[in-house]
């Protein structure tokens, strides 16, 4: 067995970075996967996706900046080797954790070239991680296994571990990942809807076999229970039980055995209209507390239930599933409010309701299609009365007159869809509270990956949502498009940049 050197894995980072073609970027990466031993496969996968397997390792980037270490001039590192260490990083803690990482940082980078250095300081800080090479990543470990993009995808969407299912694929084939199931207790990625242009145009793309439902104002979360036991995630797939125990306790008095349901949360005023986003969003962090307020569920889709998975099942037996579920009065409001096979009036009617409660508009959705999870395919549509986008912030600019001495400008990338750095597509200043401003000038140092004259350049890790007025053609930005009269509505801790929207959706908005 040979194994496979570290400068493999940088050379193909550096091939498929240096690329627009999605066909040479599957090629280079199944390629490596290819000589990938059983022990190399995780971690290469992980690493070409833009993240080591174990996570935050405890080592940022004040920490890798400052490690002074000359190159070694030839490579030497292996996968599995590196990987060891990073996994020695990852579990390092207490008393003389400090010295011993550094200890083993300094080893680790001594024996690296200057290339593996550098690709281990953007690896370890996170600038690798664009999330936008999962579908590449996808159709890559399907050419290297030699097996269907389907049975990948749908074990991926299982298992959630892009690493973990490339191991499946290149170790036991297509039997292996077609032997995959839904099981109660590990998250399934969830299905992601599209942007529809208008109301009018999401029927007219589906038909009139849809169910329209409220868009509500709040965060995505999947809850499963198997017996007096339930674990909520939120749809990134982080765990959030122990912080939301109301939710907990609703779903623990339903009338099933097990279930995995879908849904959205989000708190309410006393009149029963949503509450800022961002005290929702306060709920998921670490310092949430008690005192802070009660979250509402809203289901919208059930993929198991006592037994039965039900992931491959139109959507239309999914609904008539959950709704059995929920069929008690004291239950009605756990459902999420909308209307199956409307008239266009009706359909009208639901956008109106949902608008007028404090929402944000409405997704419809095609009642034939089976649970197709992480993807935004046409089969769910949301549809807003105002656009917006959720992008990448890459950097932002200190502020003059009212705003010297604080981080105001932003600038915004849209999510390249075949894997490469976000394309930048404008800037904004506009609907910036103090506090918002104070905020960003606490924590964009954070994620700073670098100075130009007056700014600070961020990893690309944080997601705004951005109002705007539509998209016109423009020289000035390297995807050829620019935002109209955009304006910062919030950020959202609950999405990843992988999530963000594409220069496609941006593109799309030429023609309003």
């Amino acid at each position: 067995m040979v194994p496979v050197l570290l400068t493999r894995v940088v050379d193909t980072s550096a091939a498929v970075g240096a690329t627009r073609s999605r066909k040479e970027k599957t090629t280079a990466l199944a390629a490596l996967l290819r000589l990938a031993e059983p022990d190399e496969v995780e971690p290469t996968t992980a690493w070409l996706a833009g993240e080591p397997r174990q996570g935050r390792i405890g080592a940022g980037w004040r920490t890798l900046s400052g490690l002074v270490t000359d190159p070694a001039d030839e490579p030497s590192l292996t996968v599995a080797g590196v990987d060891e260490t990073l996994t020695e990083l990852a579990g390092t803690s207490g008393a003389g954790s400090t010295r011993r990482r550094r200890e083993l940082l300094g080893e680790l980078f001594g024996a690296a070239t200057e290339a593996e250095q550098k690709f281990l300081v953007r690896l370890l800080t996170g600038e690798l991680r664009q999330g936008a090479l999962e579908g590449v990543m996808l159709e890559a470990i399907a050419a290297a296994a030699d097996v269907p993009a389907a049975s990948v995808r749908r074990a991926f969407m299982l298992s959630g571990r892009l690493p973990g299912t490339a191991v499946v694929a290149l170790s036991g084939g297509a039997e292996a990942l077609d032997a995959a199931r839904l099981e109660v207790g590990r998250p399934v990625r969830p299905m992601l809807a599209s942007p529809g242009s208008s109301l009018d145009a999401a029927l007219e793309s589906l038909g009139t076999d849809v169910t329209v439902e409220f868009k509500l104002d709040g965060a995505r979360i999947q809850v499963h229970r198997d017996g007096d036991e339930v674990r909520v995630w939120t749809r990134t797939l982080r765990e959030i039980t122990d912080g939301v125990p109301e939710l907990v306790e609703q779903v623990r008095s339903l009338p099933c055995r097990s279930a995995v349901l879908d849904g959205e949360t989000l708190a309410l005023d006393d009149d029963g209209r949503p509450r800022p986003f961002q005290d929702t969003m306060s709920r998921f962090g670490s310092d949430a507390t008690e005192e802070q307020a009660l979250l509402s569920p809203f289901f919208f889709d059930l993929l198991h239930l006592d037994g039965k998975d039900l992931l491959d099942e139109p959507l239309q037996v999914r609904l008539d599933a959950l709704a059995g579920l929920l069929a008690a009065p004291e239950q009605a409001p756990l459902r999420m409010p909308g209307v199956r096979t409307p008239t266009p009036e009706q359909a009208a009617t639901v956008l109106d309701d949902a608008l007028g409660a404090g929402h944000e508009g409405v997704v419809v959705k095609a009642l034939d299609g089976p649970y197709a999870a992480g993807r935004r395919g046409k089969a769910w549509q949301k549809v807003k009365p105002v656009h917006t986008l959720d992008l990448v912030v890459l950097g932002a600019e200190w502020g003059y007159g009212r705003r010297t001495g604080s981080l105001s400008n932003i600038h915004l990338g849209a999510r390249d869809p075949d894997g490469g750095e976000p394309i930048m597509v404008g800037k904004t200043f506009k609907g910036m509270t103090d506090e918002l401003l104070a905020w960003q000038t606490r924590t964009f140092p954070e994620y700073a990956s670098g100075e130009s004259p007056g700014a600070v350049l961020l990893r690309p890790e944080l997601v705004v949502e951005i109002a705007l007025d539509g998209a016109q053609r423009s020289v000035r930005y390297p995807g050829g498009v620019a935002l109209r009269f955009a304006r910062v509505l919030r950020y959202r801790p609950d999405k990843t940049p992988g999530e963000a929207d594409t220069i496609d959706a941006v593109r799309a908005l030429l023609a309003e």
